[in-house]
């Protein structure tokens, strides 16, 4: 549990499940080192358990890999391939949280990143969006995270070098969660 609380307007603590029609994870990376690449994956689950402290929140998330989308199918099969993720060996993407922290005046959500099978540490960097009930009484929380890893670090270590020099697939890819969850009753 934190020692440090936190006064977030409107925060109700309890159950959240994330509501996948107004949510989304993206991705960006360099390619050919001259420009990016974006993409997204559907989300298969997401919960945040919200303590009574916003700072004691847990959030578990689940990612479906075979869903990757960046608007070039022949781009999107090579990455669900044993070259990159290897979906049909490893089909989702895991992240559990092992503490929320404010620091600075920054929220930030530490956790255990699961892709491929391998598990590392991350941390994303949150901005909260606040809080709001729907037309149909649905209490709802938006949030955006955001953070960059080492594709290496995680077993994505396919390349290609270019003839110009540099290599087709950059090493740090940034991830951004646009979320949005409804407190369950």
């Amino acid at each position: 549990m934190s020692d440090t609380t936190i006064d977030l307007p409107g925060y109700k603590p309890g159950t959240w499940v994330l509501d996948a029609s107004h949510s989304e994870v993206t991705f960006s990376v360099r390619h050919m080192m001259i420009s990016k690449v974006r993409g997204n994956f559907g989300v298969k689950s997401a919960t945040i358990t919200a303590g009574e402290n916003p700072l004691d929140t847990k959030v578990e998330a689940t990612v479906d890999v075979a869903s990757v989308d960046t608007k070039d199918e022949g781009r999107d099969a090579h990455l669900r391939s044993a070259d990159f993720f290897d979906a049909e060996n490893f089909p989702t993407f895991t992240f559990t949280s092992t503490g929320v922290r404010y620091e600075k005046g920054d929220l930030l959500v530490d956790g255990d990143l699961t892709i491929k099978g391998t598990t590392k540490p991350v941390t994303f960097e949150l901005e909260f969006g606040g809080f709001g009930t729907d037309p149909w009484g649905n209490y709802k929380a938006g949030a955006t995270a955001k953070t960059v890893i080492n594709r290496e670090d995680f077993g994505l270590t396919w390349n290609a070098a270019l003839e110009t020099g540099g290599v087709l697939v950059g090493k740090d890819v940034t991830i951004e969660l646009d979320l949005q969850g409804a407190v369950q009753a």
